[in-house]
């Protein structure tokens, strides 16, 4: 096996080099997309079986939200149903005969942890105002401005780190049985392995509504429903 830290190239666009986990983003994206989209373009008060399943999913992610942020989950719904949805997707894509998670590779975990960084810049403004958010920074005393700053970099990190870890470490090692003793011994560690895509994926979106969490203001469920 080569290097799990290595790139492979899918197909050329002309000088640009596409790899393997960005084509798999891609195709995972278009299909969540047109999932979406298929999924609600008809959309009635007398719910069909498939109308029913989306409301499950709907309903599941907006009481983790409620439960886990104490805040009316509307405005933060897309963003960790989005999250959730396509880190779930992404780490079972390796059912799929030669692809490869593209949350296995470092530079998709990246990106998906600087989505949550940002964000968590976006709603902390959004509730506190700028001058309210960067106060923050210096509770519970001006002290712990640099410990305060050090942790918002390092929570990020770790997000990266936890989700590439788990999931690259498990395609690796199946990888490696498969290699060694054939097709079928491996099964039971296939099997754990998208138990641990699933349990990362919900980690994954948990994490993020406690970062968010952290910066709302005290009465941030109030002026959301005052605004309603």
């Amino acid at each position: 096996m080569g290097s799990p830290l290595s790139l492979h190239i899918a197909f050329y666009i002309g000088p640009v080099a596409v790899s393997t986990p960005v084509l798999v983003t891609w195709v995972i994206m278009l299909l969540l997309s047109g999932g979406a989209w298929l999924l609600t373009r008809r959309l009635s008060i007398h719910s069909s079986s498939r109308q029913a399943a989306l409301e499950v999913v709907v309903g599941a992610i907006e009481v983790q939200i409620r439960d886990t942020m104490r805040t009316d989950p509307a405005p933060y719904l897309p963003l960790i149903g989005t999250l959730f949805l396509f880190t779930f997707t992404a780490n079972w894509s390796s059912l799929l005969p030669g692809a490869e998670p593209p949350t296995a590779h470092i530079e998709t975990d990246a990106a998906l942890a600087l989505i949550v960084f940002f964000a968590v810049g976006y709603y902390g403004i959004k509730s506190r105002g700028l001058r309210g958010y960067v106060a923050t920074f210096a509770e519970p005393s001006i002290l712990m401005i640099p410990l305060n700053l050090i942790e918002t970099i390092t929570r990020t990190f770790s997000l990266v780190v936890r989700l590439f870890g788990n999931v690259m470490s498990g395609v690796f090692v199946v990888g490696i049985v498969l290699s060694l003793v054939g097709l079928l011994v491996p099964v039971p560690l296939m099997a754990l392995d998208l138990l641990t895509g699933a349990v990362q994926a919900y980690i994954f979106s948990v994490l993020a509504m406690v970062f968010i969490a952290g910066v709302l203001g005290p009465d941030s469920e109030t002026k959301q429903q005052e605004g309603k």
